[in-house]
């Protein structure tokens, strides 16, 4: 059997470390098939959550993180376009969430029709968990697409919805959240499981993720609370596998993208 042409995958993501969590397996697994991996990252990652050790400059310790994540996953190429992050509810309004789709999709597309892209790899509509960033990645990611000058076939990374508004929902009746906390907020969160397209078994690509999520060191760390990637960088190994050996995916046909209801948040006007 004739071995598959290399093909050119970009993914898009919102911040720093979010490559990590959410693409990590497939991006070593096609490096390491031969295929050209190129990630495009939106923010600076300024406005993440860390400890205090990291309060001088974030900005710098997460470039250095993301580098060195990209290198244990066999990334060819790493853009990042420096624009501010939002902050959990949109509240800087001078971040990606405020920037107009198209100012960021066009920059999308001219790094896709550099590259030749076949494959573009975006967020889903809910944004995974709602944050602004990644709505806005959402947005920008399908605008892309259209702008490019050969358009690449389109995926948006997710989750199943299910299993993990159950956590969430039992998590909150255990009292093992703060009070604050509202399960509901995941009914909507991510992809229910009958419309996710594609599972990508990343197990044996699970060494080179679980050295790009201890690459971010900055963001398992926090005064006074407990970090969602601390907890997975220090799970079992037998546990990992279990939790991060498959990535999930939506294949969007390409008359989707051209449905733009979902971008009124975008606040700032787009460039002409």
């Amino acid at each position: 059997m004739a071995a598959m042409p290399a093909r050119t995958l970009v993914f898009v993501h919102a911040h720093p470390d979010d490559e990590a969590l959410l693409t990590a397996g497939t991006m070593a697994r096609a490096a390491a098939e031969g295929h050209r991996v190129v990630l495009i990252v939106a923010t600076d990652g300024e406005a993440g959550l860390a400890s205090s050790d990291y309060a001088d400059d974030l900005g710098t310790t997460r470039r250095a993180e993301l580098a060195a994540s990209a290198e244990a996953l066999g990334v060819a190429r790493t853009v990042m376009l420096g624009y501010p992050d939002s902050g959990l509810h949109g509240e800087n309004p001078d971040g990606l969430a405020h920037i107009g789709r198209f100012t960021v999709g066009r920059r999308i597309a001219e790094i896709c029709d550099e590259e030749q892209a076949d494959v573009l790899v975006g967020y889903d509509p809910s944004g995974g968990y709602g944050h602004p960033d990644h709505l806005a990645v959402h947005r920008a990611t399908r605008t892309a697409q259209l702008l490019c000058a050969d358009p690449p076939q389109l995926f948006e990374a997710t989750l199943p919805r299910e299993p993990i508004a159950r956590a969430g929902h039992l998590a909150a009746a255990t009292r093992l959240t703060p009070a604050e906390f509202d399960p509901t907020e995941f009914d909507t969160a991510w992809t229910p499981r009958a419309e996710i397209t594609h599972r990508v078994n990343v197990r044996d690509a699970l060494p080179a993720k679980a050295a790009a999520l201890r690459a971010h060191a900055s963001q398992a760390s926090a005064d006074g609370t407990t970090r969602t990637l601390a907890v997975l960088t220090r799970l079992p190994r037998a546990v990992q596998a279990l939790l991060l050996g498959t990535e999930y995916y939506v294949s969007v046909p390409f008359n989707a993208s051209a449905d733009t209801s979902d971008s009124a948040s975008s606040t700032r006007h787009d460039e002409s």
